[in-house]
């Protein structure tokens, strides 16, 4: 029988030996290096399993009507549920962190307890974050002439998405559980093109327009009732480095935005030591690396361009549509 005769699972089952001999001698891996163990642990949730736990989460803790018939499912209106998904995801990423980054088998004995305890603050803290998301809601429906309606933003706008999966990032950061809040907001990013680190704190009522292209980092502080547009950088603005020529973590690096602020389209913010006052507004496109106090008005000069009336031979080197 020639090879093109051979049924799909003939083939493969023929050549799949093969396969596997191949793929076991591949190098070794990042993650197998740092742990010193043959296989990554099989139970170690998937980033698609953690995309499924994401949706369970955001459609737990939003502020609308979770009963049979309204916007989430009668199991991800459940604690029971939620706490049991939770609850299996955490175990095996704390039991992999305490073991192959801690190197201390004793504490990845506890995990099953910490996971129990991580799921026990979670879901003491959902009522807060349910709080929190009202006014966020609130202020996307209230600051946008465009929202015709609260269920409009929960069920459609990409900066409400990206704060409520922040909320469930922040919360599971502060009980010290592994990974999982990175994987959360990274999932987030995808989706909506704003990424912000479960590190950073922001209050109430946080409102992000439009959205693609927003960066939030690690060590933010952002007050209650901030709104940002779409491109908008709180980044770093240098990255201090050890004696051995390694980044130095756990620093503060970004800025600080008080209550009340607007940041328009394009601006960038930069470092840590940089606090923008209470009831400012930062224009668009504007490089800002220093401190400035409450009730400023930061706007770039007006730019001048040059406009070329028809007739009128255009020498610039775009011409045509030429150029970049």
């Amino acid at each position: 029988m020639s090879t093109m005769e051979e049924s799909v699972s003939t083939w493969v089952k023929r050549r799949s030996e093969n396969w596997k001999q191949a793929l076991q001698s591949c190098p070794e891996c990042p993650v197998r290096r740092r742990s010193s163990a043959a296989f990554v642990d099989p139970s170690l949730p998937t980033p698609a399993n953690m995309g499924v736990l994401l949706e369970e989460l955001v459609s737990f803790v939003q502020p609308v009507c979770s009963s049979p018939g309204g916007l989430v499912s009668p199991a991800s209106a459940d604690p029971g549920h939620v706490a049991i998904a939770l609850h299996d995801t955490i175990l095996p990423l704390r039991r992999y962190w305490c073991e192959a980054v801690l190197g201390d088998r004793a504490m990845a004995e506890q995990s099953d307890a910490f996971a129990r305890e991580a799921v026990e603050g979670f879901i003491a803290a959902v009522p807060d974050m349910r709080r929190a998301l009202q006014e966020d809601v609130l202020a996307a429906y209230e600051g946008d002439p465009a929202a015709r309606s609260e269920l409009e933003v929960v069920l459609s706008y990409p900066g409400y998405r990206a704060i409520a999966t922040h909320r469930i990032a922040h919360a599971l950061l502060a009980l010290d559980v592994p990974l999982l809040p990175r994987a959360l907001s990274e999932n987030a990013h995808s989706r909506t093109g704003i990424d912000i680190h479960p590190g950073a704190t922001i209050g109430p009522g946080f409102f992000i327009d439009h959205g693609t292209g927003v960066v939030i980092g690690e060590t933010c502080v952002i007050g209650r009732r901030v709104k940002l547009y779409q491109g908008v950088t709180l980044g770093a603005l240098s990255f201090a480095k050890d004696e051995n020529g390694q980044l130095v973590k756990g620093v503060k690096r970004h800025p600080d935005v008080e209550d009340n602020v607007i940041v328009y389209a394009g601006a960038t913010i930069l470092g840590g030591g940089t606090v923008i006052g209470h009831d400012s507004v930062i224009g668009g496109n504007v490089w800002l690396v220093h401190s400035v106090p409450p009730h400023s008005k930061v706007l770039n000069a007006q730019p001048s361009p040059r406009v070329r009336s028809p007739g009128v031979p255009d020498v610039d080197e775009y011409a045509g549509g030429g150029g970049i």
